[in-house]
């Protein structure tokens, strides 16, 4: 069951991602921007924990778990670094997915080659 609930939500999120690209003239950038956004309120006030216990993967794999995670770790480094956490949190927590962001995209730019919009 944990898998379907994974699916639904992951799906649902992503849904709406597509609903707002096909119905408002906001940019992919916006609403990948808006996304991470979300994530961050979201996990500030602590409501999306509990949509990640819930649905586990398929609330934290999507670019708003990405925002989720950096507030968690704003609130974890505010705790052990004071107020210089505000800075080093967040990328701190979310390091490994930056990491692998960079590294992906310079091996895709190695083998792909770009091309201008139509």
């Amino acid at each position: 069951m944990q898998y379907i609930w994974a699916f639904l939500i992951g799906g649902l999120i992503c849904v709406i991602g597509q609903i707002l690209i096909d119905k408002t003239a906001l940019t992919p950038a916006r609403i990948l921007t808006s996304f991470v956004v979300a994530g961050v309120i979201l996990g500030a006030f602590g409501l999306y924990e509990p949509l990640t216990e819930f649905a586990g993967e398929g609330a934290a794999v999507p670019i708003s778990g990405f925002g989720n995670l950096m507030a968690q770790g704003v609130k974890d480094a505010l705790k052990s670094d004071g107020a210089l956490g505000i800075l080093t949190g967040p990328l701190t927590s979310a390091a490994a997915g930056i990491g692998a962001a960079i590294f992906f995209s310079l091996i895709a730019a190695l083998f792909a080659r770009s091309k201008g919009k139509e």
